[in-house]
């Protein structure tokens, strides 16, 4: 409560209490007069009537002549003295407050500050300052009456509020009217200032070629997906929407109600990635694809397809077809396979866990002969759990200076974020990391993405697919290997190496030619005298 609605409290208190007494005073003299027309005569009734009119009069009159005031006009209300606030005399009454073990009486408050300031205080001012702190929450106080008179007890204080609306007049006062001036800027810190922002404006622009670069990697057309709505099903949606509104033309989901379902328990923790969704009997989802046109979507691209510059020929990135031998990373001879500008790997760390897939051990990866297919470029390692430290120390054994890290946040198939995981030891993990590492000196594109990705989780060990997007754009039309990869895994400009594809798929002439020569039956899968 402010100060300006606690004076008008005090306003109409006050008024409240005159006509109180005015009421009280009429009451008295028509007692009176009725008691003198019972037994005193017209003409004592008369007299008396005079006298009290008199002595009336002149009390109201001496009264205002001492107080030095006119005559009140009527529906006027008068400020009175105990309605206006006294900041000395709230600041030492918050101070005995705050120093003062409860329960407190008014009058032991009043007795202490009148000898602090030297000065009578009465005990009015003092009952509504401590009205005026109990409204604004920083004291509890009881009414109770003694000797007649009612009389207030503070029974609590919030010390905290207390001391800090004392810091607050203290800083106030502090702060001397020179001081603004003097803190105040000149015009030459004026004109530093305004050069130093032109400065960081100049700097924080994008020079004309990373303007260049992002248009190049730009989506011709657009981006081609559709967005999920927040609100889940189509009906939580409508319930969410106003009536009559405009139709949401997101992507919704539609709930999976088989014979066992019970909606009762909830949404599955799994959904889409459970592994007993036949048996399950919590609620799972799919896409609702009812009722989405792909007109409105067509024309919104094709009119972005003659507003995009098309890419200059020189700009343009050749996509080789994607290859891939299906071979044992243990036994494979890497040196006939050329050198890559980008590696990335996501190995079967041994993990202490059941996974439907072989592990390798930690010497087995020390041992793995990646210096070989790399003198400079990148090299994009997974790691998970107890595999981040080991992750960092093969990158060092490898040659390798760890530059980045790259985050990727687990979505489930509603766009939530996972918490109940089926990794982790301690925490349910709902990340997983990426490490980045240098080798030489690489031309990339820097600064074109970022470091976290945010996707839905899929298969086991299923990475996302816009890593591959991420590290194009770094390193646009250059050879890129791919250690441990799966049949989902392989990609244009690609070679991927692993012993869960399906034979051996090779394009490139000395690729073909050096393969066949080390391995004339095509298998690679296990180890071979040298």
């Amino acid at each position: 409560m402010g100060d300006e609605t606690w004076a008008n409290i005090q306003l109409v208190k006050s008024k409240r209490e005159r006509f109180r007494e005015k009421f009280k005073r009429r009451k008295a003299e028509r007692e009176t007069i009725l008691n003198y027309a019972g037994g005193g005569g017209a003409n004592a009734t008369s007299l008396q009537l005079c006298n009290i009119a008199t002595s009336s009069s002149a009390t109201s009159s001496s009264s205002d002549i001492d107080a030095g005031k006119s005559p009140i006009p009527v529906g006027v209300v008068p400020t009175t003295s105990s309605s206006q606030d006294d900041p000395s005399l709230e600041c030492a009454l918050l101070e005995c407050l705050n120093e003062a073990l409860p329960p407190v009486q008014a009058i032991q408050l009043s007795e202490t500050l009148s000898t602090k300031l030297r000065r009578t205080l009465p005990s009015k001012a003092i009952n509504n300052l401590l009205e005026k702190f109990a409204y604004k929450e920083l004291i509890s106080i009881t009414q109770g009456t003694s000797e007649g008179r009612t009389s207030l007890t503070v029974v609590a204080v919030e010390h905290s509020k207390v001391t800090a609306v004392l810091d607050a007049e203290h800083r106030e006062k502090k702060v001397p009217p020179t001081a603004v001036a003097v803190e105040a800027q000149s015009i030459r810190e004026r004109e530093t200032k305004k050069v130093g922002e032109e400065i960081m404006e100049l700097l924080s622009k994008p020079t004309a070629k990373e303007q260049s670069l992002a248009q190049r990697f730009r989506s011709q057309g657009g981006a081609k997906v559709q967005e999920f709505c927040p609100h889940g099903t189509k009906e939580e949606c409508e319930r969410a929407t106003k009536k009559g509104g405009p139709q949401c033309g997101r992507l919704h989901f539609r709930k999976i109600i088989q014979k066992h379902t019970d909606e009762s328990l909830g949404d599955c923790s799994f959904l889409n990635t459970c592994f007993h969704m036949d048996t399950c009997r919590y609620v799972h989802y799919e896409v609702d694809y009812t009722g989405v046109s792909g007109q409105q979507q067509q024309e919104q691209e094709s009119s972005m397809l003659m507003t995009i510059p098309r890419a200059r020929p020189e700009e343009r990135t050749i996509l080789f077809p994607p290859q891939w031998i299906q071979c044992d990373l243990r036994f494979l001879d890497m040196s006939l396979l050329g050198k890559f500008a980008v590696i990335m790997a996501d190995p079967p760390w041994d993990i202490h866990m059941e996974l439907p897939y072989g592990t390798m051990s930690d010497d087995e990866m020390r041992q793995l002969n990646i210096p070989m297919m790399q003198e400079e470029g990148l090299i994009f390692l997974w790691v998970t759990g107890r595999a981040m430290e080991l992750g960092r120390e093969c990158l060092k054994l490898w040659g390798y200076e760890r530059v980045d890290e790259i985050i990727w946040v687990k979505t489930n198939q509603l766009q939530r974020i996972i918490r109940t995981g089926r990794t982790g030891h301690w925490l349910n993990h709902g990340k997983e990391h990426c490490l980045v590492g240098m080798k030489g000196n690489p031309k990339v594109n820097r600064g074109l993405d970022g470091d976290v990705i945010v996707a839905e989780v899929r298969a086991t060990s299923h990475k996302p697919d816009e890593i591959y997007g991420i590290i194009e754009r770094l390193s646009p039309g250059t050879r890129k290997l791919e250690l441990f990869g799966r049949p989902h895994n392989v990609q244009p400009n690609w070679v991927t190496l692993g012993n869960q594809l399906e034979g051996v798929n090779l394009l490139e002439e000395d690729l073909v030619k050096a393969f066949k020569e080390r391995y004339p039956d095509g298998i690679c899968c296990k180890q071979t005298p040298q």
